[in-house]
């Protein structure tokens, strides 16, 4: 067994999104053999992505095959050094927008927090919408944030993920009357004055439209992709084009949309009714080129989660297998980011190689 002979077998690897071998793709980052064991560092960056989980289980099972042991370890080589980043320890930040309120921006980032959470993934959950901040009350958390004699804070934690909100910060009904350089340090602030830890995603929650706090988050935090949440009827669609634009504008990749409220099914009689139209976010999706993530009934059971604390992603039925669906999805899309952003990095092959 020799380094040859394990690059040999990689090569027989292919990333099913990005269409070709992963040693041609630049995903493996380092090959050692020390007596029978091969390990090996893949350039995988969506922890609990169910592709990328069925990735590293595709190259253990062809290194295994020739009857060698195998280390795996995943990671994403750093471009910046880590003064210069800022979550250093962050190795995804999600945020989700929506270009209007009142389409479920916050139920979706909640129960994809949730989601992550579930799935074995180490979360956080930034509530940025500083006028109206109701996460909280959406995982039933009213443990406020310790402060450390640093003069940071420790966020509270619920449902496995590490929480921060504004609603923590002010006192409830307190109005929150702020203007452009306010809304960028309290931002700040509630970023990098947090101890957040090592996470493998923490979601934003923006506030709606494409003001102060949006800008603030896209040119101060280094943020992954966008989730951009919109109901199916026309209006929320062209709200959710001017969220399109504004990530296009700062150049952060959407990672799809999300269609919430969508078929509403009747409980009693189990009948059908479109009440906000049908297959707008898909049609959306296809007409700027993006992800679906998928579709979100109108279901009360989620109103009914929101307002007692307990998210839809973790029960059973329809509503909870939409969410995790769309969770999985993001995830699965974070993952394509990474890899092809490593991809496109990769030195040039030589023309002549002995393997």
């Amino acid at each position: 067994m020799d380094e040859d002979a394990v690059f040999d077998r990689l090569r027989t690897v292919e990333d099913p999104e990005l269409g070709d071998d992963i040693v041609s793709l630049g995903l493996v980052n380092d090959v050692s053999i020390e007596d029978e064991t091969v390990a090996v560092d893949l350039a995988l960056g969506a922890p609990y992505s169910p592709t990328e989980t069925a990735l590293a289980g595709t190259v253990r099972d062809a290194l295994e095959a020739e009857g060698w042991m195998v280390d795996l370890s995943a990671s994403i080589p750093d471009r910046l050094s880590s003064e210069e980043q800022v979550l250093p320890n962050v190795k995804n930040v999600i945020a989700v927008a929506s270009g209007k309120g009142g389409v479920g921006k916050s139920t979706v980032a909640v129960n994809l927090a949730a989601g992550l959470s579930q799935l074995g993934a180490r979360v956080g959950l930034f509530d940025a919408d500083i006028y109206g901040p109701n996460v909280p009350r959406m995982v039933d958390a009213d443990e406020p944030p310790r402060a450390t004699e640093d003069e940071t804070l420790v966020p509270p934690e619920k449902y496995g993920i590490k929480l921060m909100s504004m609603a923590f910060l002010v006192g409830e009904g307190d109005p929150v009357i702020w203007r452009g350089p306010m809304v960028h340090k309290i931002i700040t602030q509630l970023t990098e004055d947090v101890e957040w830890g090592h996470l493998d995603y923490l979601i934003v929650d923006l506030p709606p439209g494409t003001g102060d706090t949006q800008l603030t988050m896209l040119q101060t935090m280094p943020v992954t992709g966008a989730v951009i949440v919109t109901t199916p009827q026309d209006v929320a669609l062209d709200d959710a084009r001017k969220g399109l634009e504004m990530f296009a504008e700062h150049d952060t990749v959407v990672l799809g949309i999300a269609e919430n409220m969508s078929t509403f099914v009747c409980p009693d009689c189990g009948s059908e009714h479109d009440i906000f139209g049908s297959g707008g976010g898909e049609e959306f999706a296809d007409v700027h080129e993006l992800p679906f993530l998928g579709s979100i009934p109108l279901d009360p059971a989620v109103r009914a989660g929101g307002d007692g604390g307990k998210p839809t992603v973790l029960e059973d039925g329809e509503t909870g297998d939409a969410f995790k669906t769309i969770t999985e999805n993001v995830a699965n899309n974070t993952g394509i980011v990474h890899r092809r952003a490593v991809s496109q990095q990769r030195p040039p092959e030589p023309a002549h190689s002995d393997h």
